[in-house]
């Protein structure tokens, strides 16, 4: 079995993650509602509205995969950028704007009889912070799933890791100023401080200081996979925590989550079949192609977790919309890799 999940490229854990994330929220409704003790006192252990048992898991979950980010490798953007455009235009230009709109279509107009409209606001907040922030962890293991070009891969993420940086803050404010809802920036520019900055510069320092000391081989076969369940471990304490919170809102709307997932599954397929498509018409090989579509369908949902927990609270419905983007992301991404595979012919060689 170990064999068999090592050549797959993604682990029985990594694998049935809708599985692991389905338990978490029973688990966290049921502490919620029996003992309601517990996410009571754990919500008072915050800073600057900024829950700390939380924080300290959302940095479990970022951490270790900043760290498989090799920043030198920008330096080869030049030599064959294309990919890298399609990338930059989906993920900024088109991906946060296409959100936006499937989700006010869905979420104001379409379920106007089931979502009453402050709920629908808090809903398409929800959404806008999901589509403004791509992929920048789970894309390394649908890359490999299809056989991507591993160092293009990480070029197309680290330049997001870059972009995310200077234009995450402005495009979530904008869209939820359309929305209707006032942010303050000095708190989402704090929440990319805290979950963006610091993790990146703290994975940055690490990598480096491993590969001085030890070297690259050890970094990528010894030391990396040592982390390998703790962003997954992190993630599912972090959902149990926000579930307990969540517990009323859950019990109140449970219908809610299939009707918020609608507007998210379409939105990833379209992202991922614009970024594919185009490729094709730039005649570009396959390993770059699939991880380009995979990067623009597929969200940075750890960021959008501590974004919304930052700006609306951990028992907010905005929440609960990034909660169900990582329900769907997996059995979505995993149907689309399986299409990339599929359609392998359609594209030059490498």
């Amino acid at each position: 079995m170990k064999k068999e999940n090592q050549e797959s490229g993604i682990s029985f854990f990594e694998k049935n993650l809708t599985l692991w994330v389905i338990l978490c929220m029973v688990t966290g409704v049921l502490i919620g509602k029996f003992l309601p003790t517990i996410p009571a006192a754990l919500g008072q252990l915050e800073y600057a509205k900024v829950s700390i048992p939380i924080a300290v898991l959302i940095w479990l979950m970022i951490y270790p995969m900043m760290m498989k980010v090799d920043f030198a490798s920008v330096t080869n953007v030049r030599r064959n950028p294309k990919g890298l455009y399609v990338t930059w235009v989906m993920n900024w230009l088109i991906k946060p704007f296409s959100m936006f709109a499937i989700s006010a279509f869905f979420f104001y107009v379409v379920f106007k009889a089931f979502i009453p409209a402050d709920l629908a606001k808090q809903y398409l907040a929800g959404a806008v912070l999901l589509g403004a922030a791509p992929c920048t962890a789970m894309v390394f293991v649908w890359s490999h799933l299809t056989k991507g070009n591993a160092a293009y891969t990480v070029v197309q993420v680290a330049t997001n890791d870059l972009i995310i940086l200077i234009a995450f803050t402005p495009i979530v404010a904008l869209l939820l100023g359309v929305g209707g809802i006032t942010i303050p920036w000095d708190t989402l520019l704090l929440s990319v401080f805290l979950f963006v900055v610091i993790p990146l510069v703290g994975g940055v320092l690490t990598r480096n200081y491993i590969i001085k000391t030890k070297g690259e081989d050890y970094f990528n076969d010894a030391f990396i996979p040592k982390f390998n369940n703790v962003t997954i471990g992190g993630l599912l304490l972090t959902l149990i925590l926000i579930f307990s919170f969540q517990g009323d809102v859950i019990l109140s709307n449970p219908f809610h989550i299939a009707l918020i997932a609608i507007p998210l599954i379409i939105q990833t397929c379209l992202i991922f079949f614009l970024s594919y498509c185009t490729c094709r018409k730039l005649r570009l090989s396959h390993d770059i192609a699939a991880p380009a579509g995979m990067i623009g369908a597929s969200n940075f949902f750890e960021l959008s977790v501590a974004v919304a927990i930052t700006l609306f609270g951990a028992s907010s419905p905005a929440v609960l919309v990034t909660i169900v983007g990582v329900l769907v992301e997996v059995p979505v991404m995993l149907a689309l890799v399986r299409y990339a595979n599929s359609t392998r012919s359609m594209f030059p060689s490498a």
